[in-house]
């Protein structure tokens, strides 16, 4: 069985090329810390497209949140200094409006995890070769509910000329990645990412 494997714009990846080993520390966690498995399954999922198909990870939409949250936060100091310079109740009306802007910013931030990023943990872009067209798109998001040991995974691709979206997804039980030590297998879990990753590349060719 051949071990190359098609990568970035269609190239092949040899699977016994240095970067393609998991040379570093093997992934232990508390298998039974549904958010520890759940990170953990994340992070090898970012790997794989990151690492292993040289993708290019795009930070826009954690770059968002941070900024909103530290809007939010910039509120909160300025009616702290406020508040010192001016003690109450000359600050009343400051605090007020700090106070305010501080939770209607909480309300646009759930909104904004809820709605925009849903589960998103990685926006990774796919350079055009020439530099000519737009970047192809990908977005991994995932679903663990607490207490139950399915694992969803949904990966999206965009088409950056066309805007065209495919979605490929699994769902399975974490048991399937983990060994009774609570070390995640990453030989296991990511040929899965790579069979979603080439069924949509595939899917493309089609069009």
């Amino acid at each position: 069985m051949s071990s190359k494997k098609s990568g970035k714009n269609g190239e092949e990846i040899d699977e016994k090329d240095p970067k393609w080993n998991i040379d570093e520390k093997p992934v232990k966690i508390d298998k039974w810390d549904t958010a520890a498995v759940k990170n953990a399954l994340d992070d090898a999922a970012k790997k794989v497209l990151k690492e292993k198909f040289g993708y290019v990870e795009s930070h826009k939409l954690m770059d968002l949140r941070l900024l909103i949250c530290t809007v939010a936060v910039g509120f909160s100091l300025f009616a702290l200094i406020w508040d010192y310079l001016r003690p109450f109740p000359e600050s009343r009306p400051v605090l007020i409006m700090c106070v305010l802007s501080y939770f209607v910013l909480m309300g646009i931030l759930t909104l904004y995890t809820t709605y925009v990023e849903k589960g998103i943990f990685l926006v990774a872009l796919q350079k055009d070769e020439a530099g000519v067209d737009p970047d192809n798109r990908w977005e991994l998001s995932s679903m663990l509910k607490k207490y139950d040991d399915m694992y969803h995974l949904t990966v999206t691709f965009t088409d950056g000329i066309t805007g065209i979206q495919r979605t490929k997804e699994f769902s399975k039980s974490v048991c399937n990645y983990f060994d009774e030590n609570g070390v995640l297998c990453f030989d296991l879990f990511e040929p899965e990412i790579r069979l979603l990753h080439n069924q949509i590349s595939a899917e493309g060719k089609k069009d």
